[in-house]
């Protein structure tokens, strides 16, 4: 039992060595770990785990091993390709919802049925009610619908799954930690763009050492024009509604961000759920600027990070006059707003406050189509920053 829990651990990744491996039988031998399972797991994770992003391995493999926990289900990495970017499910009928909940099964014989679908199965699908899938009635994949069913992969549309495959529900630690204003700072200062300008004050010492030698020893000082950050940020964040709880957050970003000193130009502007026609210099929604000058004014190497959840009716996105705020006459969907912002911009992202594991509402998914998204957590801003400094091609 023992050896398998060895050659567990470094089979999912943690780096047990031999030294610790044999630290850890010598506290075995030493009656350090009492008759207890808990003094068994505290113990070994103490000598054997080097780092607290791995606990959620180990926990896994220390169950398998030693609490007769069932290995994880066969989700290879082509069930979770087919799972990638999952079609948006269709609107059921009152009577299909009726029968869909009527078809509740037993636990273990869903569980059975799962392991049986992952070894018959060799393709993708999508839309349909019996093979692991997106956007269908299938009670196993991602992005459909079924009461009582088994989640595999990332995000469930309808929140109704009995069993999540291939998903933990633990986040690693240190990773994925809320942004404070310092760390933000320290990823948004990777955003640069640097120019010299200016009068030539500044010291080049590697071109003076090259004139000196050119001189025959005779000190020339070269002087260059200092570099400034020509980069500039637009930041657009979505006010209001479900992002309330989120206000926190977002006021620690824009904080950040305003308090740089750092870019040519910051300019800042809020919206409710989706930009439309019209933009806001202020949250109360009060000091408008309409959307056309800004794309008319904008430079098309400017950053743009656009802060939201994402999360409405999708008619908002798609319909003419579709904006929630009833006072807001859109002429123009909101999606097509998004795809001309999208198209005006070389570098552009979108940061959600909301968790990865609820990103499959169909409009989040439709947003997701056009812009990178990322979480707004340390890691995923600095993910993003590193996808807003690559170069993509005007559209």
């Amino acid at each position: 039992m023992f050896i398998d829990f060895f050659h567990g651990l470094r089979r999912h990744g943690i780096g047990v060595t031999l030294q610790e491996w044999l630290t850890f039988l010598e506290a075995l031998h030493k009656g350090l770990i009492r008759e207890s399972v808990d003094d068994l797991y505290h113990v070994g994770r103490a000598v054997l785990v080097k780092h607290e992003a791995e606990y959620d391995l180990y926990d896994q493999v220390f169950l398998h091993t030693f609490g007769d926990a069932p290995a994880p289900p066969a989700v290879t990495q082509d069930v979770l390709d087919w799972l990638d970017d999952p079609i948006l499910p269709r609107p059921l009928t009152p009577e299909e919802r009726q029968r869909l909940n009527a078809l509740q099964q037993d636990l273990e014989e869903l569980m059975r049925a799962f392991e049986e679908r992952l070894a018959q199965q060799k393709e993708r699908h999508d839309g349909g009610s019996h093979w692991v899938g997106t956007g269908g009635t299938s009670p196993f994949g991602s992005g459909g619908f079924h009461p009582g069913g088994i989640r595999v992969g990332d995000g469930g549309g309808s929140m109704s799954a009995r069993l999540i495959a291939a998903k933990r529900q633990f986040q690693n630690y240190r990773h994925d930690r809320v942004l404070d204003i310092r760390g933000l700072q320290i990823a948004l200062k990777k955003l640069r763009r640097l120019k010299r300008v200016g009068q030539e004050e500044e010291l080049d010492l590697d071109e003076t050492v090259g004139a000196t030698c050119r001189n025959g020893g005779d000190i020339e000082l070269v002087f260059q024009s200092p570099r400034a950050n020509e980069a500039r940020l637009l930041l657009l964040m979505d006010a209001g509604g479900s992002m309330t709880p989120h206000a926190r957050l977002v006021s620690s970003l824009f904080s950040a961000a305003h308090g740089l000193q750092h870019f040519k130009s910051f300019q800042h502007l809020y919206f409710h759920n989706c930009p439309y026609s019209t933009l806001f210099r202020d949250i109360q929604r009060q000091d408008a600027m309409p959307t056309h000058e800004l794309l008319r004014s904008i430079d098309e190497d400017t950053y743009l990070v656009i802060v939201g959840d994402a999360t409405m009716h999708p008619a908002e996105l798609t319909e003419p006059w579709g904006a929630i705020d009833y006072w807001h006459h859109n002429e123009t969907s909101g999606i097509e707003w998004l795809r001309r912002l999208r198209a005006r911009l070389r570098h552009a992202v979108w940061l959600n406050p909301l968790r990865e594991a609820w990103w499959n509402a169909p409009s989040l998914l439709m947003v997701r189509r056009l812009f990178p998204m990322y979480p707004l957590t340390v890691s995923g801003l600095e993910d993003a920053v590193e996808q807003l400094l690559q170069t993509r091609p005007i559209q």
